[in-house]
């Protein structure tokens, strides 16, 4: 599992040129949470994870991994 406080480079290079409402919106979340999220100080739940994954294309399980 990822550090909190710890930015989340790897999440920021899958955004690419998309900005981080963009992938709120497409993910169904706020941006606020969504930069807690990139931040790392916030871990996503299992379904906000997958959602994540399901828009950027990674394996949703790299949240949890340590």
């Amino acid at each position: 599992m990822a550090e909190f406080g710890k930015t989340r480079l790897w999440l920021i290079k899958c955004r690419g040129n998309l900005t981080q409402q963009q992938v709120a919106n497409k993910a169904g979340i706020s941006r606020s949470y969504y930069a807690e999220i990139e931040s790392g100080n916030k871990n996503p739940g299992v379904k906000t994870a997958k959602k994540l994954s399901s828009v950027l294309m990674f394996d949703w399980t790299i949240f949890y991994k340590s």
